[in-house]
């Protein structure tokens, strides 16, 4: 069995204001998650994906920035099949338990946003069901493109009063951190920050996912 990963996720650093836009954020002191690992775990993604991710009593804030030589997408509408072409994506359910509930969250380089609730009983794609007409309340999503620099981000802030169950915040939870990439030139690459030991790639599958800790919670 892979050795799951575990994570501390810090707090959101107090100079940010988060009434103002995400992407004039300054992430530079929030440390970055290991690179990614494609799905089968075979080795490192050739096209890499820095991770970042905090907190506050509010939400969650995660940040997504990507080589890419190949930035490409052609859906505009919310909640389209934008893991057909390139994405970052974020699985995430409430404690440390595998989890048989929890939520997906993806966004394009063109700034797309899909948000599904999923039930996962089995982890088997025959019994998976999602939700995809499920939109999660409060959620803010940026996303940018810099074509030349071959290198696009994408923000997302999780509201914790729409994944969190009543009560007191959750001190441990399970993710998982992925990408989607697509190159017209070349095979598609599946990476994420714990392996999936899929092949073909499948991220459906949360006995592989991280666990986050939550700093003093």
């Amino acid at each position: 069995m892979t050795l799951i990963p575990r994570w501390r996720v810090p707090r959101m650093p107090p100079s940010w204001d988060t009434q103002t836009d995400p992407a004039t954020w300054d992430w530079a002191d929030v440390p970055s998650l290991p690179l990614f690992i494609l799905a089968d775990g075979s080795g490192p993604a050739t096209q890499q994906t820095v991770a970042r991710v905090c907190f506050d009593s509010q939400a969650l804030y995660v940040r997504y920035d990507c080589d890419d030589h190949d930035i490409w997408g052609t859906y505009t509408q919310r909640d389209e099949a934008i893991y057909d072409e390139e994405v970052v994506e974020i699985f995430i359910g409430p404690g440390e338990a595998d989890p048989v509930r929890y939520f997906e969250f993806e966004v394009s380089p063109n700034e797309v946003l899909l948000d599904a609730r999923i039930y996962n009983p089995t982890s088997q794609r025959t019994d998976l069901q999602l939700d995809i007409p499920w939109n999660c309340p409060g959620i803010r999503w940026r996303a940018g493109r810099d074509d030349a620099a071959r290198h696009w981000w994408a923000v997302l802030v999780i509201p914790w009063a729409a994944v969190a169950p009543p009560g007191d915040l959750p001190p441990v939870w399970r993710a998982n951190f992925y990408r989607i990439e697509r190159p017209r030139d070349a095979a598609p690459e599946f990476s994420c920050w714990s392996p999936t030991m899929t092949d073909p790639a499948d991220f459906h599958k949360p006995a592989y996912f991280g666990i986050l800790e939550l700093e003093g919670v």
